[in-house]
């Protein structure tokens, strides 16, 4: 037991053994324990224990030749080492822990993503929201424990962040648009101007949104053909969310003949009014007669519909047309139609222009 060993006795490599596997178990044990309370507790609260499920599964990632490097780490403070040997087993061992710490971090966020798309399967606007916030947290996670390993391991860590950053400069300006596409897909997923399955109208294009991708966002017209946008482009543009509208606001217009006398004129806003007001999930605003440019009195009518069915828009406007025709009929009221009158006086009346003799006329 008096050999010296590497400048330590064997008895106390021996107590450093030992202390590294009592600290190994001590830890493996803590690990069981906690896990067995955490699974219990989320057995029995199913409903709200997403965070304890994200930490049992982190939990569970736990790996052996991490506490093993920590025992070994412990063992070696017990022993005489060389300077330089010290410093490399704490340098392991910080890393060994750093490592952990992001697979523990990886694990959780994954947990926490499954949890979320299940909660959320009937909502794809959060669901994308969810994988793309957690995908940054991976890659921030991740970035960030490798530079504090590489830093611990001794690297100098502000040159490489420094030649990383001109690099990434340079693919910046290589990728431009495709980059622009990226986080326009970004903005998309957490500004929310439309999600999968909205009905959405983009200039002259209109349809329903498919998917969004990292440069493209697919929308399926009413013709069925597929239009892709630039993601970029179409954050630019003007974009008309039909499936956000609470009321819809129709205008349109009765156009009544000049023979109409004045009584009929003045119940007419009345009597529209009364047809409008009597439809289903219709708000009636105003009813005027708004012109009497030719040819014919105009009445402008405006309501809402209380629902962003096309549909139900169409039947209340069909209804509406159809009681206003018969209305008129009953009025003894006559729609007026696009029609010019051209009044022919006496020919004496007419000016007489003189014609050009004929042999000008052949001359020219």
């Amino acid at each position: 037991m008096n050999t010296v060993f590497l400048g330590n006795p064997v008895a106390d490599w021996l107590m450093a053994l030992a202390a590294a596997a009592v600290v190994v178990a001590g830890l493996d044990a803590v690990k069981s324990i906690v896990l067995r309370r955490l699974r219990s507790f989320v057995a029995a609260n199913p409903g709200g224990s997403r965070p304890l499920g994200a930490a049992v599964a982190a939990l569970s990632r736990t790996r052996l030749l991490v506490l093993i490097i920590i025992g070994l780490y412990a063992g070696a403070s017990l022993l005489v080492l060389p300077e330089r040997t010290q410093l490399f087993i704490s340098r392991v061992a910080i890393a060994a822990v750093l490592i952990q710490c992001a697979i523990w971090g990886d694990h959780a966020l994954r947990a926490w993503l499954a949890g979320t798309r299940a909660e959320q399967a009937s909502d794809p606007d959060r669901i994308t929201s969810s994988t793309a916030i957690a995908f940054l947290l991976r890659v921030v996670l991740w970035a960030v424990v490798g530079l504090m390993t590489l830093d611990n391991l001794g690297v100098n860590i502000t040159a490489l962040v420094a030649s990383l950053g001109v690099g990434g400069i340079a693919v910046a300006l290589a990728v431009q648009s495709i980059l622009g596409d990226l986080f326009a897909k970004l903005s998309i997923v957490l500004d929310k101007p439309f999600v999968v399955g909205d009905f959405i109208i983009v200039d002259k294009m209109l349809g329903t949104v498919e998917s969004v991708g990292l440069k493209t966002t697919r929308v399926r017209s009413l013709g069925g053909e597929q239009i892709v946008f630039s993601n970029a482009d179409l954050l630019k543009s003007r974009i008309h969310n039909l499936r956000r509208m609470e009321e819809r606001r129709v205008v349109f217009q009765v156009a009544v003949t000049y023979d109409t006398p004045e009584p009929s004129l003045r119940a007419l806003p009345g009597l529209l009014e009364d047809i409008v007001a009597a439809q289903p999930q219709v708000r009636f605003d105003r009813a005027h007669l708004a012109s009497l440019a030719a040819p014919a009195y105009t009445f402008e009518i405006v309501y809402y519909v209380a629902s962003p069915d096309y549909r139900v828009f169409m039947d209340v406007q069909q209804e509406i047309y159809l009681r206003i025709v018969a209305m008129l009929g009953e009025q003894k009221v006559r729609l007026a139609l696009p029609a010019q009158m051209v009044h022919l006086g006496p020919t004496g009346e007419l000016p007489v222009v003189a014609a050009a003799p004929a042999d000008t006329r052949a001359a020219a």
